[in-house]
């Protein structure tokens, strides 16, 4: 069934146009998937990930010619050659790279020369037809979208079709509010930026019925004409009926109704009027002191507690980009031992503290320290998010696994088909993510057999294993912000 058969634009009260389901869906149904229109890897990325199937590898190849691109092997970069051809003479003409916004840009206006403004038949927006908000933008944004295009101008070939600087600007509008980040092929991390235009129709809502994934497909097959595309995919959180606005979440949900507004105001430039926003639902959850047998701390103390949690975050912040782990435990613990006892499992600033001190202590290897507070942190994100949102998942196969390498495996697998269960509705049975996730719930489902037989057995046969391969999860602690994933890329 093709994406036009499952969805149709409609004006969405307030919201202008928006796309709505024209049958029902059920949760983890896909209900359209789209190619990008073009895509590139960020700048500080260049040199690590395959500019074609966006995988990251320790040994890329260069291309001959600009020595810019990156590939994994010859089969990747014919795969890449129809996007990169014009981009390859452009910047041994220009004498340097431009910057990621520029390089999309021309991407998108070298494809659609090429092939007129609708690139397929399932493409159901021109972009012309995109808003571009830049008549809402403040006035520093300008200054440097003003270079971006004086810029662009230089690095534009002379033998391309030349284009007005309006045009231009159109589409460098369209992009700066409607870039998709696209992530690597495990999607754990973010590692470009690319356009897809049905997806710019989908509106936002803080408490959505829709989610996106990036499936990179069969990218890997050395003939390439078993390559499937890199795709988004539009996916129903739940039950959704015939006729009802399909919405995604722009924003991440575990920030207070006030920020998420603002976030979305001077990013995406609209006022949210979602119910979520309007009655401010579940914000005293994520600002609450603890309750314990009926006795609750003052106000004051729950406030005293939230602003010296909040400094405190900015100093972890320092730390980690020092790559000061042991003052980053310091840290958290100080912060931990004083607050824990005055604010409630849902705080969202003791989550974050919990969300941290978990993922250090794991890359540093204290994994019952890491187990207790990954724990901590999920049941706190269970009372706050959806039950199908994939941050949910994704922290509670992070809380899984690192349950597994304290040996602490009951609760390691209950996490770990927990999360796969949340992963099958928000990534789908053949996305990597939820394949290293089946494997995982399979190897606990047999460990927690053995345990239960003969607990002094299992021990002994898992100091063998961990010695001979730990699971992998081991990346850097990454800042608060990328740890929980915001997936539209917005200049900084």
């Amino acid at each position: 069934m093709t994406s036009m058969e499952t969805v149709a634009i409609f004006d969405s009260p307030g919201k202008g146009r928006g796309l709505k389901a024209t049958k029902e869906f059920w949760a983890g149904d896909v209900i359209f998937s789209e190619p990008s229109l073009a895509a590139v890897v960020f700048d500080s990325l260049t040199e690590h990930i395959c500019h074609s199937c966006f995988r990251r590898q320790g040994k890329l190849q260069r291309c001959g010619q600009c020595k810019f691109a990156h590939y994994c092997d010859r089969t990747c970069q014919r795969a890449g050659w129809a996007e990169h051809k014009q981009e390859c003479s452009a910047i041994k003409a220009y004498g340097k790279v431009p910057n990621e916004n520029i390089r999309l840009v021309a991407r998108i206006m070298w494809r659609l020369d090429k092939e007129g403004s609708v690139v397929s038949d399932m493409q159901l927006t021109t972009l012309d037809e995109l808003e571009d908000h830049i008549a809402d933008m403040q006035e520093d944004e300008l200054k440097e979208f003003k270079v971006d295009i004086h810029n662009f101008l230089d690095y534009w070939p002379r033998n391309s079709k030349q284009h007005t600087v309006d045009v231009i600007s159109h589409i460098f509008g369209v992009i700066n509010c409607n870039g998709f980040t696209v992530s690597d092929q495990r999607g754990l991390q973010a590692v470009g930026v690319g356009l897809f235009p049905n997806l710019c129709l989908v509106n936002h809502d803080c408490w959505p019925n829709c989610t996106v994934i990036l499936n990179h497909g069969n990218q890997s097959d050395v003939n390439t004409m078993f390559h499937s595309q890199r795709r988004i995919e539009l996916r129903a959180l739940g039950k959704i009926t015939e006729g009802e606005e399909l919405t995604v979440a722009y924003v991440d949900y575990l920030n207070l109704s006030e920020e998420r507004r603002r976030l979305l105001k001077t990013q995406y430039y609209f006022d949210c009027t979602c119910e979520h926003c309007k009655n401010h639902i579940k914000d005293d959850l994520k600002m609450a002191g603890r309750e314990e047998d009926g006795v609750k701390p003052s106000e004051e103390q729950v406030k005293e507690a939230t602003d010296y949690c909040f400094e405190m975050l900015e100093k972890t912040e320092k730390a980690r980009l020092n790559g000061d782990y042991h003052e980053l435990v310091k840290i958290c613990r100080q912060c931990i031992e004083k607050t824990e006892p005055i604010l409630a499992d849902t705080h969202i600033y003791l989550l974050r503290m919990w969300s941290t001190l978990s993922e250090v202590q794991a890359y540093l290897q204290y994994f019952d320290d890491a187990a207790e507070y990954a724990r901590k942190m999920v049941e706190g994100y269970m009372k706050l998010y959806n039950p199908n949102n994939a941050a949910l998942g994704m922290a509670a196969m992070r809380a899984g696994v690192t349950h597994w390498q304290a040996g602490k495996i009951e609760v390691g697998h209950g996490m770990i088909c927990k999360a796969y269960a949340i992963l099958m509705v928000t990534h789908g049975p053949t996305h990597p993510i939820t394949k290293d996730l089946e494997a995982m719930r399979m190897q606990t489902e047999m460990e927690l057999r053995m345990f239960k037989q003969n607990e002094y057995v299992y021990h002994s046969m898992r100091e063998a294993a961990l010695k001979n391969k730990p699971m992998t999860m081991m990346h850097e602690p990454k800042s608060m912000e990328e740890g929980i994933k915001n997936l539209f890329h917005r200049r900084k």
